[in-house]
């Protein structure tokens, strides 16, 4: 039953962040798409929905099994992220939509392996801070803020998603080998990102005790 529940909830993050992409591309200006953007982070921090990008930052520490449980949220995203696109085509919604989606997608297919590596690992440098700045900051209003710059600044800087780019290629119905090649590498890429602060301040801790 974990595991289903695992995977559920691996959907409704998947939707989650649908629906912020879907904020950003129904905006006219990309600043103000970027901060719509932030709802999708924020119904996956504040509903306790599962999204690869942030529980991978987690997985230092944790027993073998923990990989099992990426994969499982990481499939469930996916399907939350198709289940959306195909519902947003089926409303008077998709035209505009569709297009921004193509382009996007476009892009994306005609970057190279290593730029969209490097993107999504700077991507989850700044997911880490916006989702361990949520669990750990004392402060509500630090904990909002986290999410909002650093979802803000990745859409901003045109960084690479996973989970939003699962939408992008399903929005746009640009799936084959080629893109899922594409969304494996920029997933790598968000794994990479996501451990790069967590595995520096566990070295930092073992350090500051083996000195004690």
């Amino acid at each position: 039953m974990k595991k289903l529940n695992d995977f559920l909830l691996g959907i409704l993050g998947g939707g989650a962040i649908s629906i912020g992409v879907t904020a950003f591309l129904s905006a006219q200006s990309k600043p103000v798409g970027a901060l719509l953007f932030s709802v999708g982070l924020f119904m996956v921090c504040v509903m306790g929905l599962n999204l690869y990008t942030g529980k991978v930052c987690y997985l230092p520490g944790q027993p073998v099994s923990y990989l099992g449980f990426l994969a499982i949220v990481w499939v469930g995203n996916l399907i939350g992220a198709q289940l959306t696109a195909m519902a947003v085509r089926a409303t008077r919604l998709a035209p505009p939509l569709i297009e921004k989606a193509e382009e996007l997608a476009a892009a994306k297919s005609g970057d190279g392996l290593l730029s969209l590596f490097l993107l999504a690992v700077l991507c989850n440098v700044l997911i880490f801070m916006a989702v361990d700045g949520y669990r750990t900051n004392p402060h509500q209003l630090g904990k909002y803020l986290g999410i909002l710059f650093g979802v803000s600044v990745f859409v901003l800087c045109g960084f690479e998603h996973c989970v939003a780019d699962m939408y992008y290629f399903a929005l746009a119905e640009a799936w084959s080998g080629e893109t899922f090649l594409r969304l494996l590498v920029i997933t790598a890429g968000n794994s990479v990102g996501g451990l790069l602060l967590p595995v520096c301040f566990l070295v930092r801790q073992r350090s500051g005790k083996a000195q004690a």
